[in-house]
Formats: C-alpha cells, structure tokens, sequence
C-alpha cells in the first residue's frame, strides 16, 4: 500500500486523539489547581472555600486559554500579519497549498527574526493563524518553502494547534499560580510582618509554593515533549501528502538542520509550537548533548529526515 495513502487513516485516528487530549490536559489543569487551592485553604483554616476559589479560578483559566491562547502566543512571538503586497509570494503559495489540502486560508503572520522557522496556531481549521520567519523566507526556495508551509497546514488539519497552543498558556498558569503563593504566603506581598506571621518565614504554604514553583517548569517541558514529538514528525509525512514531492520537505529540513541559530523570538513556554527546536543546545555535541536531547520539543532532524526518505 502506499504510504502517503495508508497515512490518511492515520491522520484522523490523530485528529480525534488530539481532540481528547486537549480535552484531558485541560481536565488536568483544573485539578492541578484546584489541589494548590486546596492544600492553601486547609493549611489557612478554610479548605472550604479554598476549593471553590481555586476552582473558579481554573475554569476561567481554561476557558480563557481554549479561547485566547493562540493571540497570547503570536503576541509572546511578535508576529505581525503578513502584509499582502510585501509579502505576496507567501500569500500565494499558502492560498495553494490549502486548496490542495481542502483548508480555509489561515491568517499569515511574519516574524522578523534571521533564524529559519515557522509555527502554526489556533484552535481549529476555521480560526487558525501561520506564522513564518523572515529567515525562513530568505533562507527557502519555493520548494522547500512549500513544504514547510504543507508541515504547518497538517498541524492544522490534524487539530495539533489545539493541543500545543492551550498548553501555552495552561503551564504558564500553573506556574504563575505557584509564584504567587510565594509572593503572598511567604514575603507577605511585600507588605510588613503582620500579627500571627512567622519571623522565620517558614510558613509551611509558602514551601508549598516553593515546591510547586520548582516543579512547574519541568512538568511543563515534560508536558511539552509528550504532546511535540511524535506529531512533528507525523507532520512531516502528511506536509508530503499535500505537496505530493517528499524531497522538497526533505531539503526543508535538511537546511533547518544545518542551521543553528537561535529563534530569539521563541520561549521556552511556546517551544513546542515551532517547527524547528527554537531554543539553544539543539545544536549541542558536548558533554551535555544527552540531557538537551532528554528535554527537546522535537525528535533529532535526522531521524525526520531519515523517515521522509522511506516514503
């Protein structure tokens, strides 16, 4: 059987994978939270009321995040809409592509950044934005071009967008959340110390905060690396559904990988979004080559390129 065909049943197995894991990411959000207002409210004296307002508090989160995620991240990334005269050619190629793939046009951003990249968010088909470096368009031919274009489409049609874009601002939540027990349970805001305010500070909620602080950015990349690495690569193999031509995505990645420059547009919080490992020690050879590896958004640019060349 051909792989580009077998692929298509993969996809929507994807597509209604990813669409319960948003579901059950978000169903963990809330819980998170919730326990963190919890364990507060008990150690304060009000366990009770620490559960509701916790609860509240995350499904404003949550609705916030499924509704507005995907323009906290273009912001966070400082694209700007591509204009359609300065930047026709791009214009061109996407309305192409998504004819070919059976997608509404998303919005097109640009960022100006030298490294080669390009990220796709939103949180469906109908309301999903592409953004492209300028490094990217100076760097690609046409070609090569269109398969990255082809690997952002397929996160759209595969409602990957989803997924990774409420993860932005779900993981940043939990981490703001532990910061500002810190702030308030331990310093005190800041404030001077009040009647019934330990003079060691001590507070065990504060430690609370602190543990939960200390933790927050790893269960967040580790939350990033489950949800990024194997759809990067099944993005990969649908972009050469779309464009029909396997080594123009090929020689896409092949100039992705040979380039080393950082996108200073990226953060650690949307990594994950990126085509390309956006952040610094993708490039890595040294003695800690293992642990950038362990913690990486994306597979090894080999191992993509290796299955392209199966196909």
């Amino acid at each position: 059987m051909n792989p580009l065909v077998s692929l298509h049943a993969v996809m929507l197995d994807l597509i209604a994978a990813n669409k319960k894991r948003t579901a059950l990411l978000i169903g963990a959000f809330v819980l998170v939270i919730v326990a963190l207002g919890a364990a507060i409210g008990f150690l304060a004296g009000n366990g009770i009321i620490g559960i509701v307002v916790a609860f509240a508090v995350a499904a404003l989160m949550s609705v916030g995040s499924y509704w507005k995620a995907d323009a906290i991240a273009l912001s966070v990334s400082r694209a700007v809409p591509a204009d359609p005269v300065e930047y026709k050619r791009l214009h061109n190629l996407v309305e192409g592509l998504c004819i070919a793939s059976g997608l509404p046009k998303p919005r097109v951003f640009v960022v100006h950044d030298p490294a080669p990249n390009a990220f796709a968010t939103g949180r469906n088909p109908k309301n999903a934005s592409l953004a492209v470096t300028t490094g990217l368009l100076d760097s690609m031919n046409r070609v090569e071009l269109e398969g990255v274009v082809a690997h952002e489409l397929a996160h759209i049609r595969n409602y990957d967008i989803l997924l990774s874009t409420v993860a932005v601002t779900l993981v940043g939540n939990v981490a703001l959340a532990a910061e500002m027990t810190i702030r308030l349970m331990w310093w005190n805001g800041g404030r001077s110390r009040r009647d019934g305010d330990r003079a060691d500070r001590t507070n065990p909620i504060a430690w609370l905060g602190f543990a939960m602080l200390m933790s927050a950015p790893l269960l967040g990349r580790l939350m990033q690396v489950s949800i990024s690495r194997r759809r990067e690569s099944l993005a990969d193999a649908s972009a050469c559904q779309i464009t029909r031509y396997p080594p123009g995505m090929v020689a896409a990645l092949e100039k992705l990988r040979d380039n080393r420059t950082v996108t200073h547009s990226a953060t650690a919080a949307t990594a994950h979004l990126w085509m390309a490992q956006p952040l610094s020690g993708v490039g890595d050879d040294g003695r800690l080559a293992w642990f950038h590896r362990l913690f990486a958004t994306h597979p090894p640019m080999e191992d993509r390129i290796g299955l392209l060349r199966e196909l």
